[in-house]
């Protein structure tokens, strides 16, 4: 340890235990440091390699959670969308439902409602459709005849149809449920 006599002197301690003890502790120094096994000269290659591994894949997880919360943020920007242009059709629906409804039935009302729970947001409701045929009182429309149902239900098809038209609609026997009068009033319409 490149020290002289004179400089181990000056280090040497009356509190050590005798040579005997301290041969004892270096043996079972040594017996430790053979339980540890042989040195593996390639783990500096094997610490490099895993160190990229664990960067590459560190750096994929947080772009993975950026990514998320990306969109979580489109998703809620979506419902928000979502629920205005719900609302803001579903208005123009109402007016369009009664003035189909009214032509159809050649007066009355027809009106539709959301049936929406405190903790349910406008898109998980659901909707009611009241209709009051002329000379009728207002009623849901299952109390409705099954000409009157069938009406009602046409009435709602073609407010639809009439605020947002499709190139063609085939209606596969829809005045099956009609009588003679109603059939009339569908063909008119």
């Amino acid at each position: 340890y490149e020290l002289t006599l004179n400089g181990a002197e000056k280090l040497k301690s009356e509190d050590l235990p005798g040579a005997a003890d301290l041969k004892k502790r270096i043996a079972a120094v040594k017996d430790e440091i053979r339980g540890l096994g042989n040195v593996n000269v390639n783990a500096i290659e094997e610490y490099k390699n895993v160190s990229e591994r664990y960067n590459f894949l560190h750096g994929q997880h947080e772009d993975l959670l950026q990514a998320e919360k990306t969109l979580q943020d489109i998703i809620a920007d979506l419902d928000e969308g979502m629920k205005k242009q719900f609302a803001e059709k579903f208005a123009d629906i109402q007016v369009e439902f009664d003035r189909a409804f009214r032509e159809l039935f050649g007066g009355g009302k027809g009106t539709l409602e959301l049936t929406m729970e405190e903790d349910k947001d406008i898109l998980e409701c659901g909707v009611r459709i009241i209709a009051q045929p002329p000379g009728k009182k207002l009623q849901n429309m299952m109390q409705l005849s099954g000409g009157e149902k069938a009406l009602t239900a046409i009435a709602l098809l073609f407010a639809i149809q009439n605020l947002k038209p499709s190139p063609f609609c085939l209606l596969d026997e829809i005045e099956a449920a009609l009588d003679d009068s109603n059939v009339d009033r569908y063909a008119k319409y």
